[in-house]
């Protein structure tokens, strides 16, 4: 029940990540997946339109981004796909995209060898 001074709810916060946590998280995913701080700074850019200021900043873990320029992230980088998921507590669908991607994977290499024997019996 709301006071009438005021409409905020207390409770619930034990869910929440921490800003730091946060910041050091995207961090991390885009250097592991970019490489150097030029090298991330500048396919930040071209996936989110951020500027080189903003985008090195996120790669610092001083600021991270939000909202559109985080959808823009997870978009274009797995590692900040599975950082975000791992945050929010959705193993489960991290885990159902790792077989996916499995799958996929196994399904190109079983047609690699098709297309290898199909040849080799054409010969």
């Amino acid at each position: 029940m709301f006071h009438k001074k005021g409409n905020i709810f207390h409770g619930g916060s034990q869910d929440l990540v921490s800003a730091v946590e946060y910041r050091e998280a995207v961090r991390s995913a885009l250097t592991y997946e970019l490489g150097g701080a030029g090298r991330a700074a500048k396919a930040t850019i071209k996936w989110t339109g951020v500027s080189e200021r903003t985008a090195k900043n996120w790669i610092a873990g001083s600021y991270g981004p939000s909202g559109e320029h985080l959808i823009g992230l997870m978009k274009h980088s797995d590692s900040v796909m599975d950082v975000v998921l791992e945050l929010a507590g959705r193993h489960e669908t991290l885990a159902m995209q790792r077989v996916e991607i499995v799958r996929r994977e196994l399904r190109e290499v079983l047609n690699a060898i098709c297309a290898a024997d199909d040849a080799s019996i054409e010969t």
